[in-house]
Protein backbone atom coordinates (compact mmCIF):
# COMPACT_ATOMS: atom_id res chain seq x y z
CA UNK A 1 0.00 0.00 0.00
CA UNK A 2 1.16 3.45 -0.88
CA UNK A 3 0.28 7.29 0.29
CA UNK A 4 0.48 10.25 -1.76
CA UNK A 5 -0.04 13.23 -0.25
CA UNK A 6 -3.62 13.59 -1.25
CA UNK A 7 -4.48 10.67 0.47
CA UNK A 8 -2.47 11.90 3.54
CA UNK A 9 -5.34 14.16 4.15
CA UNK A 10 -8.49 11.23 4.31
CA UNK A 11 -9.79 11.09 7.04
CA UNK A 12 -9.08 8.60 10.12
CA UNK A 13 -11.11 6.20 11.02
CA UNK A 14 -12.19 5.51 13.54
CA UNK A 15 -11.45 8.66 14.76
CA UNK A 16 -9.23 9.27 17.70
CA UNK A 17 -7.82 5.58 18.78
CA UNK A 18 -4.72 6.62 16.62
CA UNK A 19 -2.36 9.21 15.05
CA UNK A 20 0.60 9.99 13.57
CA UNK A 21 4.08 10.34 15.41
CA UNK A 22 6.38 12.19 12.94
CA UNK A 23 9.60 10.12 12.38
CA UNK A 24 8.61 7.15 14.99
CA UNK A 25 5.63 6.43 12.75
CA UNK A 26 1.95 5.83 13.90
CA UNK A 27 0.69 4.98 17.16
CA UNK A 28 -1.91 4.11 19.19
CA UNK A 29 -4.06 6.92 21.55
CA UNK A 30 -5.07 5.32 24.90
CA UNK A 31 -4.83 6.73 28.51
CA UNK A 32 -3.19 6.29 31.47
CA UNK A 33 -4.45 6.03 35.28
CA UNK A 34 -2.10 8.15 37.47
CA UNK A 35 -4.13 6.58 40.60
CA UNK A 36 -3.86 3.03 39.42
CA UNK A 37 -0.90 2.91 37.29
CA UNK A 38 -2.95 1.10 34.86
CA UNK A 39 -2.73 1.63 30.47
CA UNK A 40 -5.88 1.46 28.52
CA UNK A 41 -6.65 1.16 24.85
CA UNK A 42 -8.74 2.51 23.82
CA UNK A 43 -9.07 5.57 26.12
CA UNK A 44 -12.35 5.26 28.75
CA UNK A 45 -14.33 8.03 29.77
CA UNK A 46 -13.45 6.60 33.74
CA UNK A 47 -11.17 4.38 34.79
CA UNK A 48 -12.58 1.28 35.59
CA UNK A 49 -11.32 0.24 38.92
CA UNK A 50 -11.41 3.97 40.67
CA UNK A 51 -13.72 5.98 38.59
CA UNK A 52 -10.92 8.67 37.56
CA UNK A 53 -10.85 9.96 33.87
CA UNK A 54 -7.34 8.74 32.70
CA UNK A 55 -5.23 10.90 31.12
CA UNK A 56 -4.32 10.42 26.98
CA UNK A 57 -1.33 8.48 26.09
CA UNK A 58 0.54 7.40 23.40
CA UNK A 59 1.26 3.87 23.15
CA UNK A 60 3.55 1.88 20.83
CA UNK A 61 2.26 -0.25 17.96
CA UNK A 62 4.49 -2.42 18.10
CA UNK A 63 3.63 -5.83 19.50
CA UNK A 64 3.01 -9.75 18.72
CA UNK A 65 -0.41 -11.59 17.02
CA UNK A 66 -1.58 -13.58 19.79
CA UNK A 67 -4.08 -14.87 17.72
CA UNK A 68 -6.01 -14.21 14.24
CA UNK A 69 -8.47 -15.67 12.08
CA UNK A 70 -9.06 -15.06 8.23
CA UNK A 71 -12.67 -13.85 7.59
CA UNK A 72 -14.09 -14.39 3.99
CA UNK A 73 -17.51 -13.56 4.42
CA UNK A 74 -18.90 -10.48 2.64
CA UNK A 75 -16.30 -7.73 4.39
CA UNK A 76 -17.69 -4.51 5.87
CA UNK A 77 -16.62 -1.20 5.11
CA UNK A 78 -15.66 -1.65 1.80
CA UNK A 79 -12.36 -3.88 3.28
CA UNK A 80 -11.25 -5.95 0.82
CA UNK A 81 -11.93 -9.43 1.20
CA UNK A 82 -10.48 -11.94 2.63
CA UNK A 83 -9.09 -9.87 5.37
CA UNK A 84 -7.93 -10.70 8.40
CA UNK A 85 -8.14 -9.75 12.33
CA UNK A 86 -6.52 -10.27 15.55
CA UNK A 87 -5.76 -10.05 19.43
CA UNK A 88 -2.18 -8.14 19.06
CA UNK A 89 0.04 -8.16 22.73
CA UNK A 90 1.18 -4.71 22.78
CA UNK A 91 5.58 -4.35 23.44
CA UNK A 92 5.48 -1.81 25.24
CA UNK A 93 2.77 -1.39 27.45
CA UNK A 94 1.59 -5.07 27.37
CA UNK A 95 -2.11 -4.83 26.47
CA UNK A 96 -4.19 -6.97 24.27
CA UNK A 97 -5.90 -5.30 21.88
CA UNK A 98 -8.25 -6.46 18.69
CA UNK A 99 -7.41 -5.12 15.74
CA UNK A 100 -7.35 -5.39 11.58
CA UNK A 101 -4.25 -7.13 9.65
CA UNK A 102 -2.65 -6.10 6.65
CA UNK A 103 -4.39 -7.92 3.94
CA UNK A 104 -1.49 -8.71 1.80
CA UNK A 105 0.71 -10.56 5.48
CA UNK A 106 -2.63 -13.06 5.13
CA UNK A 107 -0.53 -16.62 3.79
CA UNK A 108 1.90 -15.49 6.56
CA UNK A 109 0.30 -14.68 9.47
CA UNK A 110 0.91 -16.86 12.39
CA UNK A 111 0.92 -16.71 16.19
CA UNK A 112 4.07 -14.77 17.84
CA UNK A 113 4.90 -13.20 14.85
CA UNK A 114 6.16 -9.40 15.07
CA UNK A 115 3.64 -6.74 13.69
CA UNK A 116 3.70 -2.76 13.64
CA UNK A 117 0.72 -0.18 13.18
CA UNK A 118 0.26 1.26 9.97
CA UNK A 119 -1.61 3.58 9.06
CA UNK A 120 -3.30 3.59 5.09
CA UNK A 121 -6.10 4.38 2.88
CA UNK A 122 -8.17 1.22 3.56
CA UNK A 123 -12.04 0.67 3.27
CA UNK A 124 -14.77 3.27 3.28
CA UNK A 125 -15.68 5.74 6.17
CA UNK A 126 -19.50 5.30 7.62
CA UNK A 127 -20.86 7.61 4.49
CA UNK A 128 -18.96 5.82 1.48
CA UNK A 129 -15.88 7.97 1.08
CA UNK A 130 -12.41 6.95 1.12
CA UNK A 131 -10.76 6.49 4.47
CA UNK A 132 -7.33 5.69 6.44
CA UNK A 133 -7.13 2.88 8.91
CA UNK A 134 -5.30 1.45 11.49
CA UNK A 135 -4.29 -1.93 10.89
CA UNK A 136 -1.31 -4.42 11.89
CA UNK A 137 1.29 -5.59 9.23
CA UNK A 138 4.00 -8.00 10.16
CA UNK A 139 6.93 -6.33 11.17
CA UNK A 140 10.13 -6.33 8.71
CA UNK A 141 13.18 -7.20 10.30
CA UNK A 142 16.65 -7.91 8.97
CA UNK A 143 17.65 -11.27 7.64
CA UNK A 144 13.79 -11.90 6.52
CA UNK A 145 13.08 -13.13 3.56
CA UNK A 146 9.61 -12.06 3.43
Amino acid sequence: MHIDNQQDTLPLVPEGIAAEAGETGPVLTGGHCPHCRRDFFPRPRHCPQCLQPPEERQLSGDGVIYSYTVVRTRAPFGLPQPYAVGFIDLSQSGLRIFGLLNQSDIGRLAIGKAVCLKLEPLGLDGKGGPCRRPYFSLAEREGDDA
